[in-house]
């Protein structure tokens, strides 16, 4: 999900490697790009530390484990495993405030995705309830991720889109120039961070070792320039409390109907 450009990539496998070698576990590590459909993979049941979006996590049945989250570095996310949506349009757009955007035609990635669709829609409800009806001309899905949202700003096909706040970070740290294309209009209140889930049957001690794991990954010397290349001040143990409340904003969602 956060593997942005090859840099990021490169860290997360660092990152990995190290976790599961502390954690004394005899796994390996694979990597699962885009346009690969992040559905197909979480509905596997052999991953010991995947990252799972908080929507899907609270969805599926039966619930993973819960491992990890990270906490990023950026201030805005005042040291909590959080992140939020940022509304972006392309760079040179005279839009500066959403409802600036109305009547264009706005983006999503996926359908299933909670920073790329739910949340947007969320954000976008009482602006509907307002109006009484449609704010968009039209609507773009399947975007499949970040870059494709930005690429269909650059391009014009549409006029505003939603883009997960840790990502747009990582991608203004390790592709300024292309992260430059488009510029933040509004950000959503914020929402527990997708985290590192097992979906493998993994022993108790299994399971407390890689924990501590990743929270000595947090603090550990040789990782400072990884976690600095992943803007990590370190990883926390969430609780599925947390993500409950993603699953009753989409249930609310889907029940209502989809006036963009």
């Amino acid at each position: 999900m956060y593997s942005v450009d090859p840099a990021t990539t490169d860290a997360w496998r660092s990152l990995l490697h190290w976790v599961i070698g502390r954690a004394e576990l005899r796994w390996n590590v694979f990597d699962y790009p885009a346009p690969q459909p992040l559905s197909a993979l979480w509905s596997r049941d052999d991953q010991g530390a995947v990252f799972m979006c908080g929507l899907p996590y609270a969805l599926r049945d039966p619930r993973p484990q819960l491992v990890a989250a990270p906490v990023p570095s950026p201030p805005r996310y005042g040291g909590r495993a959080c992140y939020m949506t940022d509304l972006v349009v392309r760079a040179d757009s005279g839009a500066q405030r959403i409802e600036d955007t109305f009547g264009g035609v706005a983006g999503f990635t996926v359908a299933d995705s909670q920073s790329g669709y739910f949340a947007f829609r969320h954000f976008l409800r009482p602006y509907q309830q307002a109006r009484g009806g449609s704010l968009y001309r039209g609507v773009k899905g399947g975007l499949i991720n970040a870059h494709g949202v930005i690429d269909a700003l650059a391009a014009g096909v549409i006029d505003v889109g939603p883009l997960d706040s840790y990502c747009h970070d990582l991608l203004k740290l390790h592709e300024p120039g292309f992260a430059a294309q488009v510029r933040i209009v509004a950000s959503t209140g914020s929402m527990p961070i997708p985290a590192f889930v097992a979906t493998a049957s993994l022993e108790e001690s299994e399971l407390d070792r890689l924990r501590r794991a990743f929270i000595d990954a947090g603090s550990a010397e040789d990782l400072r320039d990884v976690r600095r290349a992943l803007l990590v001040d370190g990883f926390v143990q969430p609780q599925a409390a947390d993500y409950a409340p993603l699953r009753e904003r989409r249930d609310a969602l889907i029940a209502s109907p989809e006036v963009w």
